[in-house]
């Protein structure tokens, strides 16, 4: 049973999103809730394969597979949350398949383990609150996607019945605003509890990944002043949301790929646990 777990898993997402992208372009709300049900039953799927993954006897294993479908969980939850009040799920069209791809990843690969061990509270809030923020502003970069097609399509008026299932383009560029504004209060949560556990950034690998992600905070905030101050929106905002979570997907995971994968290295070095070395 549990061997195919991944399998089923995957195919759960894949389902989901093809009948939330069937619903789309034939105007059924019949399959769009057939979507949200089967992304449902694929998040739950997806918990019980997280938890073999991730629980070992050490600790939490968090190499860099594992934290990619950590992830893409965590992505699937706030879209379910967030279409429940709003009832558009046209995101779950991007979210869904690359979180089935993801599971398959996690079950197919075998990366070397990376074991935090025991984790203080601090650091727990710290790996929480990284994973969070990044969701929330995945989803909000996936809105942006949204913003600009929407807008491309009023600009270029076609008689789709399609427009009408989407929220007005206002309602989305604020849920947008919201998910940005609600990930940059966490992910400034994020830098701080982890600048707690810094002491020498080119020793412990952590230069790339702390500039980026300091970059990518400025980008959001800035990105929200010009909201707040100027009324910033449309293709601007869309641009400015995208660069930011570009910047912040390669400082969470970019660095990542060329440590654990190309240089088999962890933050400080090859087969140690975490916590040894926040610990030195």
């Amino acid at each position: 049973m549990f061997s195919i777990l991944p399998l089923l898993t995957g195919l759960a997402y894949l389902a989901a999103g093809t009948a939330i992208a069937l619903g789309f372009f034939h105007a059924s709300a019949r399959l769009r809730h057939l979507g949200a049900g089967l992304g449902l039953i694929g998040m739950l799927l997806h918990a019980v394969v997280l938890w073999q993954g991730l629980a070992t006897p050490m600790g939490w294993d968090i190499n860099f597979i594992n934290t990619l479908s950590l992830a893409a969980w965590m992505i699937v939850i706030v879209l379910l949350l967030g279409s429940m009040r709003l009832r558009h799920l046209e995101a779950g069209i991007i979210a869904f398949p690359g979180a089935a791809v993801l599971v398959w990843l996690q079950w197919l690969a075998a990366p070397s383990p990376m074991i935090l061990g025991h984790l203080s509270l601090t650091l727990e809030v710290h790996v929480f609150s990284s994973l969070l923020a990044y969701s929330l502003l995945s989803i909000a970069a996936i809105n942006a996607i949204l913003v600009a097609i929407q807008d491309y399509l009023l600009r270029h008026p076609r008689p789709l019945r399609q427009l009408e299932l989407l929220p007005p383009l206002s309602t989305i560029e604020t849920v947008m605003f919201r998910l940005i504004l609600s990930g940059w209060i966490i992910l400034s949560l994020s830098l701080l509890t982890g600048l707690v556990y810094v002491e020498d950034l080119l020793a412990q690998h952590l230069a790339h990944k702390t500039v980026l992600s300091i970059l990518s905070w400025l980008l959001f905030g800035l990105l929200l002043g010009g909201r707040w101050w100027f009324g910033w929106r449309g293709r601007r905002a869309v641009n400015w949301a995208l660069a930011a979570m570009a910047m912040l997907a390669l400082a969470y995971f970019g660095s990542r790929v060329v440590l654990e994968l190309i240089l088999d290295r962890s933050w400080s070095g090859p087969a140690l646990s975490l916590i040894s070395l926040l610990n030195r």
